[in-house]
């Protein structure tokens, strides 16, 4: 528990330090770079898990991959919903996500949620890249702690 809790202080400081770091003018360019470093966490996360595994079957496997292992490997619980349209389009649902527990469940917040959301919108992309999925990753708040990623996979 006590490690738990420290990796959301961690997390916070984190967030905190790169936005006071950034100017006024440059939150999408923080934001980027939370998005990044998230990527670059997600890729060496995903090669850890899957050295002694064999490839997935298809990208629906991935995807199951992603929210049952991974997630609960990061989060310490499995993704509560995922959704496709079969045509290259994820939605995962997470509605008590970690990251925002700590943060009022007020109205007044919503705005400053998605800046949680960019490392771990980084950490999907990075681990979907290392397992040979190319994609585009956003995040949703409608309301907390909930929120949902959507991936759309990128065809080449």
């Amino acid at each position: 528990m006590a490690d738990e809790v420290i990796l959301e202080f961690l997390h916070m400081e984190i967030i905190s330090q790169f936005y006071r770091s950034c100017e006024k003018a440059d939150q999408d360019q923080c934001i980027a770079k939370l998005e990044s470093l998230g990527f670059r966490i997600g890729q060496s996360l995903v090669e850890r898990f899957t050295k002694d595994s064999s490839r997935f079957k298809d990208e629906l496997d991935t995807m199951k991959f992603i929210c049952k292992d991974f997630w609960n490997y990061a989060y310490k619980k499995q993704i509560d919903n995922l959704r496709t349209n079969h045509q290259g389009v994820y939605v995962l649902q997470d509605n008590k996500f970690r990251f925002l527990t700590q943060i009022s469940n007020g109205k007044q917040f919503m705005e400053t949620a998605p800046k949680f959301l960019a490392l771990p919108c980084g950490m999907i992309r990075g681990a979907l890249s290392n397992l040979g999925v190319n994609c585009v990753v956003t995040a949703e708040v409608s309301a907390m702690p909930a929120c949902k990623f959507q991936i759309q996979i990128q065809r080449l």
